[in-house]
């Protein structure tokens, strides 16, 4: 632990609550891309079956929890209590061009061929590429919530804060993770055009207008 993964681990904490309290206090999902929240907890589901066998402290158990447990939440105010403001029209990023072929690059590209750690390697593959479909939403509607590019900058945020953990245990520990480096990587990249449109814009009170490219 470091202060570089804390950080990350709290803007990560902070976005999924930001997207929650966005949906609870206005009744809708509009703007969210189900699809996308699919995917995060698919992350979440794939990346902690270890939640029950293996301990390492009480924050790491505490934080899989919660992740997890709010990803579960999240779904269900889409995909059931606020249904009927959800954008099915715009949220149509084809999910399998994702799923595909990150499984087979799980089962091809992993640390130990045994089925937890293909499915840990699965859920870091996945987690770069679920904002998506998110990504996807908003440059085909054209715009975005002020509350949405919230979660999204504090989202992009945690995986930049990782890079920077990962920077600081390799010069402090030797510690090198390939897989989750480079993944990370690209995770990273695909948040670089919308940190520029929140800086300049959002920070400066405007709506978010886009096209956004990806």
């Amino acid at each position: 632990m470091n202060i570089f993964r804390l950080s990350g681990d709290l803007c990560h904490l902070l976005a999924i609550i930001i997207l929650l309290v966005k949906i609870w206090r206005s009744k809708s999902c509009a703007g969210i891309s189900g699809k996308s929240q699919f995917l995060f907890a698919l992350v979440f589901t794939t990346r902690y079956l270890d939640l029950c066998t293996v301990f390492i402290s009480v924050y790491n158990t505490s934080m899989k929890v919660i992740f997890l447990g709010c990803a579960l939440v999240t779904l269900c105010l889409i995909y059931i209590k606020f249904k009927s403001s959800y954008d099915r029209d715009n949220d149509t990023f084809r999910v399998e061009f994702i799923l595909i072929p990150v499984a087979g690059l799980s089962f091809l590209v992993n640390h130990d061929n045994t089925a937890l750690e293909i499915l840990w390697t699965f859920s870091i593959y996945l987690e770069s590429m679920a904002i998506l479909p998110q990504l996807f939403m908003i440059t085909k509607t054209g715009e975005a919530e002020t509350i949405t590019t919230h979660y999204l900058f504090f989202l992009g945020l945690y995986r930049a804060l990782y890079m920077a953990n990962w920077i600081w245990r390799y010069h402090t520990e030797g510690f090198f993770d390939q897989i989750a480096v480079v993944a990370g990587a690209v995770q990273t990249i695909f948040y670089c055009d919308f940190f520029y449109l929140y800086i300049t814009k959002v920070l400066k009170g405007k709506k978010l207008g886009l096209p956004l490219p990806v």
